[in-house]
């Protein structure tokens, strides 16, 4: 009977331990020739940092910005017409005269904030809210918006942000994947939104599509291996390490196996930590209530927000939680019933997350982001519709060092296109890294000849909104 080499023990062993659901814990052979001793291992920040942890609350398919946190009263007047200020604005499908928004505009909290009533329970919390109405982007499409924002780029080229803080940070728990993304199903582009591109492969997101019903044991699919205990994975893997020890000692060092191990060794420690991060019952009715997970309700999006205040409480680094599978806030029809419906939907939850994280003094070490790949058009389309506008949408921030009770940059009167304080995607990733510690033009990598950032070759701090 010939000898298992090595890489063939590691190979047999792996199963369950090295597929642990992760498309990337095992190290990318073509970028891992020359891993970092652990590249999960926590990094100095090239300055203080303000922040630690991000959730980013993705409204994917493009919320409508005057529906939501910028009021246009001048809608009103110009009802059903066609300004020569927008009159050639281009965006993906053809539209006509203007169209208001029926909801009204509060002005909430001590700040006075105008939030649309279709947001009841996170107007309560507009004193924490920076709001940046002047956001753009370059393309009125889903598909390289969305690469875009995830990744500052408008093609699948680049790694998505969540990896670069893993890159740039590492992570503060080793016990789970420092980068979550929940989603019940998937968004436009897929898995392309959290990959790793040419970064190393233990940097992907790892994606959930947990049910309301999921069992916490189950929850990350291959992490145990089902033909071993728990003991006898253990001194299987202290066995690997022992082999290792030698092998180092007569040949030197393998980094493509050690990295193998690592990852193996990693998926061990997850399936005590991963079931216990995930395991809602530990928490009590009172925190339910808060994101009105009580009395039957079944809100998938609510159950992920509460998640993610128990993955940032444990170290995870980024989190992202995407309103839908495909593109729900894509309202070319009917834009107002479903912005209603779909912000019924989320307002609980986001509600619930910043009140929790407030009470457990997490938010202002948690930066969380709200928005999607671009905004609407105040323009109808085919009657009670409104079409992709990548010219002027709005994102807000709360926690993690910005000022709160603000409205930062304009749209025109209409809010169809940016015009104070211009603030593209790159701007918006630049400032994030920056609470994060990091600085957008230190952040490398090399690969194919030259240094790649999130930012590309562009991107400004947005200094006014820091506190």
């Amino acid at each position: 009977m010939p000898l298992l080499s090595r890489r063939d023990l590691l190979t047999r062993c792996g199963t369950g331990l090295g597929m642990i659901g992760l498309a990337g814990v095992l190290a990318d052979q073509g970028v891992f020739a020359t891993p970092p001793v652990d590249p999960l291992a926590p990094r100095p920040p090239h300055h203080p940092a303000k922040a630690k942890h991000i959730i980013h609350l993705y409204m994917n398919g493009g919320p409508s910005q005057v529906d939501t946190f910028d009021p246009k009263p001048a809608l009103a007047t110009y009802r059903g017409q066609r300004p020569a200020s927008i009159a050639n604005l281009r965006t993906e499908n053809a539209t006509v005269g203007l169209r208001p928004s029926p909801f009204k505009f509060p002005r909430c909290g001590q700040s006075g904030l105008p939030i649309s009533e279709i947001y009841p329970n996170v107007a309560k919390f507009a004193d924490d809210l920076c709001v940046i109405r002047s956001m753009y982007t370059d393309i009125p499409n889903h598909e390289p918006s969305m690469f875009m924002m995830n990744s500052g780029h408008l093609q699948a080229l680049r790694p998505s942000y969540g990896s670069w803080l893993q890159y740039g940070l590492g992570t503060e728990n080793q016990n789970l994947p420092g980068y979550i993304v929940m989603c019940p199903g998937l968004p436009v582009n897929g898995a392309a939104n959290w990959s790793n591109r040419f970064l190393p492969g233990i940097y992907q997101g790892c994606h959930l599509n947990l049910p309301v019903d999921y069992n916490p044991r189950t929850v990350l699919p291959y992490l145990q291996n089902q033909h071993l205990s728990s003991d006898s994975q253990r001194r299987q893997l202290d066995f690997i390490q022992r082999l290792n020890a030698l092998q180092a000692e007569r040949r030197g060092s393998d980094a493509l196996l050690d990295a193998r191990v690592a990852s193996m060794e990693m998926a061990f420690r997850m399936q005590t930590a991963a079931q216990e991060a995930f395991d809602l019952n530990q928490e009590t009715t009172r925190t339910k209530e808060i994101y009105g997970l009580t009395g039957g309700n079944r809100n998938v999006f609510s159950m992920n927000c509460l998640l993610a205040r128990r993955l940032v409480e444990r170290g995870v680094r980024a989190v992202q939680i995407y309103s839908g599978a495909g593109q729900p806030w894509d309202t070319h029809g009917n834009n107002d019933a479903q912005h209603r419906q779909l912000a019924a939907n989320t307002d609980r939850g986001i509600a619930g997350l910043l009140h929790d994280l407030k009470h457990r003094g997490l938010l202002d070490e948690t930066i969380v982001l709200w928005g999607g790949e671009f905004g609407r058009t105040p323009a109808s389309q085919g009657g009670d519709g409104r079409d992709h506008n990548h010219w002027g949408f709005n994102v807000w921030l709360a926690g993690g060092g910005f000022k709160g009770g603000m409205a930062y940059g304009a749209t025109d009167e209409f809010g169809f296109r940016a015009e104070e304080k211009r603030t593209h995607v790159h701007d918006l990733h630049a400032t994030i890294l920056h609470q994060l510690g990091l600085d957008h033009e230190r952040l490398t990598y090399r690969y194919s000849g030259r240094d790649h950032r999130l930012t590309d070759v562009s991107g400004n701090v947005i200094r006014d909104i820091l506190a």
